[in-house]
């Protein structure tokens, strides 16, 4: 969990320093370390610095831990096939709009500008698009009958461990979000991304003709 806090808190650095130095040369040269979190605080796309155990570096963490799952899952698509190619071209839309999302969190809407709110703004037509998404899977998939263990291949199980992932995310965020910090579209999306997620699971696992292991009662003892 720690590795991938840091990792989302160097993004966000990164991300404030290049928007403070966009019409520089300068800032093509930037090094990876900083050396600015030293002291255990780090910068928000708005300039102001906090603890790295701020509820938004948390939920930041939790995002990017989400994402680097998705690009791993990613990965076990043979997009030779137009199905899976397409499914992957969806991950990585999905990948970089969780940069969006990471965007918004680090820009708190009760200490950030009117130019950074604007600039960070999350779209709610994210939302419909995974929508669109999960109902053109879902007709292609059997009806779910019974509940379903993470199985079905490498890329379905990636998918289901990702998906348990964007719940996690999700709790971070609503954090957030209920005392108004962050969008609304920002926890809808993540709320949504699971479901897409899971849909996307059953669908690949279909595609590759893997067989999805289901739920079975423990019997009762005789």
């Amino acid at each position: 969990m720690f590795t991938f806090v840091r990792a989302s808190e160097r993004q966000v650095s990164l991300f404030a320093r290049r928007n403070i130095y966009a019409c520089s040369s300068r800032s093509f040269g930037m090094k990876v370390y900083t050396k600015t979190g030293d002291k255990g605080t780090s910068q928000l796309f708005n300039g102001e610095r906090r603890p790295k155990d701020d509820a938004v570096f948390e939920a930041l963490g939790a995002v990017d831990e989400c994402n680097a799952f998705i690009g791993l899952a990613r990965e076990y698509l043979d997009v030779s096939k137009q199905a899976e190619a397409k499914l992957g071209q969806e991950l990585e839309e999905i990948m970089s709009r969780l940069f969006d999302v990471g965007s918004a969190v680090a820009t708190p809407t009760d200490t950030s500008s009117n130019s950074k709110l604007k600039r960070a703004f999350f779209n709610p037509d994210n939302v419909t698009m995974l929508e669109r998404s999960i109902d053109a899977m879902d007709e292609e998939l059997p009806p779910l009958k019974n509940f379903i263990l993470p199985s079905g291949g490498k890329c379905a199980s990636h998918l289901h461990v990702a998906r348990t992932l964007a719940r996690r995310a999700e709790r971070r965020v609503v954090v957030l979000v209920t005392v108004e910090k962050v969008e609304n579209s920002v926890g809808i999306y993540m709320n949504r991304l699971s479901d897409y997620l899971f849909t996307a699971a059953r669908f690949v696992a279909m595609k590759q003709q893997f067989e999805e292991k289901i739920y079975k009662k423990e019997k009762a003892a005789s």
